[in-house]
């Protein structure tokens, strides 16, 4: 058993159920996962398209509600949070990436990045917070190798950089956990291999908590625990139940 395994989980899933309306049934995505997430492991989960994958994390993030279960953050249960006190966690507890960026185009990648800082100040503290938030975005610039492009607008960089630029706004408000929705299924396999290594470096630099959601095995590869999204259940990779 690792040293993770021995803390109390950061992140918590009991039965937790996703059901959609399709026409005259009612389409289960999720019949009743189960998981515990620990501080500091990167873990993988994979499926394939259409499983369910993106309506996990979703719920895991508090970006959608689970039509049963529950999900438990710190041990603190979310069934009752008000959409006020959900927002709140998400703010400083999440950090996202997604598959398509979702950078806002009229801001530079220094702003992009800054975004999450912003969102969460108060108005009237901005004023004093600003330099230190500015100089916090252009250091994770930096950490992801694009410090010199801190004054360019998402419609200047690749792919690439423009993912790179989504992993530094993930961390801005140092989220205990960074929940990734296929990181590099909108990239080609030379700038998918960077990003994979752009994220082994943070996790191990930074101690971060990855949960990372891919139907891509060179990404699966990086993480300490694969589990795997089938039948509306988690369960984990054959190779790891064998071991």
């Amino acid at each position: 058993m690792s040293d993770a395994a021995l803390a109390a989980p950061i992140l918590e899933a009991r039965d937790v159920r996703k059901a959609f309306p399709s026409g005259n049934r009612t389409l289960e995505v999720l019949s009743g996962v189960d998981l515990d997430v620990f501080a500091g492991e990167t873990l993988a989960i994979m499926g394939a398209s259409g499983a369910g994958k993106s309506t996990l994390l979703h719920i895991l993030g508090l970006l959608d509600a689970p039509t049963g279960g529950e999900v438990r953050i710190a041990g603190r249960p979310t069934t009752d949070l008000s959409e006020v006190e959900q927002a709140a966690i998400r703010s400083s507890f999440f950090g996202f990436v997604f598959q398509f960026y979702h950078l806002l185009p009229e801001l530079t990648a220094l702003e992009n990045v800054m975004l999450p800082a912003m969102i969460r100040a108060h108005f009237r503290a901005w004023k004093h917070e600003a330099d230190a938030v500015r100089g916090r975005a252009f250091e994770l610039l930096g950490a992801v190798k694009l410090a010199d492009r801190a004054a360019h607008r998402p419609g200047a960089l690749s792919g690439g950089e423009r993912q790179r630029v989504a992993i530094a706004r993930a961390l801005m408000n140092t989220p205990r956990i960074v929940l990734c929705d296929e990181p590099t299924g909108n990239l080609d396999a030379k700038t998918s291999a960077e990003i994979v290594h752009l994220l082994v470096r943070l996790g191990e630099e930074r101690g971060q908590t990855f949960v990372i959601v891919t139907h891509e095995p060179s990404l699966a590869r990086i993480a300490g625990r694969v589990l795997k999204l089938a039948d509306g259940v988690l369960e984990p990779e054959a190779s790891e139940t064998a071991a």
